[in-house]
């Protein structure tokens, strides 16, 4: 499954990617997550710009699919991991988790998440992510927490979650670099 950097052309892209993945929050009620902003353009670029985001491609050269993250307290993690719905439950998220697992070598994966969606919580749990109690929450996680609840995101449960580091190499398969798409 083909994963490579995003490019600055790709920015605009994962915001439709955003956009398309938020509608099925809107059959659990979550109407707020479905109408809400993808992440601004300046957001993303620093992402883009220290190599900390990656898009899946299922074909044509578009992306599909997108992962960005950022170091906390030694971990990898996952700031969105969204996948548009067309190609939904075909491994392009699990790919994508995959990709970053290997490319960070000895350390843990991270994320906050949503506890009662089924593909939040219950989806990375079947990946091998657990939940953290609070005593295990480092800093940087607890300050993301509080981000998190001063955006009203706390108002549907939400949990931490890590996964144990892999042994890997810090090279992962299939990444290649890309022209925009058009």
């Amino acid at each position: 499954m083909p994963i490579r950097p995003a490019t600055l052309a790709d920015l605009p892209l994962l915001q439709e990617i955003e956009r398309a993945a938020g509608e099925p929050f809107r059959a659990l009620g979550m109407t707020e997550i479905a109408d809400d902003d993808p992440p601004p353009l300046d957001l993303l670029a620093p992402y883009q710009q220290d190599g900390r985001a990656w898009v899946f491609e299922e074909s044509g050269g578009c992306p599909d699919g997108y992962l960005i993250w950022q170091d906390v307290d030694g971990a990898a993690h996952i700031d969105q991991v969204s996948v548009h719905p067309r190609i939904a439950r075909r491994g392009a998220g699990r790919a994508l988790i995959e990709h970053l697992a290997k490319a960070a070598g000895p350390a843990s994966l991270t994320l906050t998440t949503f506890a009662k969606v089924p593909w939040n919580a219950p989806y990375y749990a079947r990946l091998g992510f657990r939940i953290l109690p609070d005593a295990e929450l480092t800093d940087g996680l607890r300050e993301i927490v509080a981000e998190e609840a001063a955006l009203g995101l706390d108002r549907w449960p939400r949990v931490c979650m890590r996964r144990a580091a892999r042994l890997s190499s810090r090279t992962a398969p299939g990444v290649r670099s890309s022209g925009p798409c058009r």
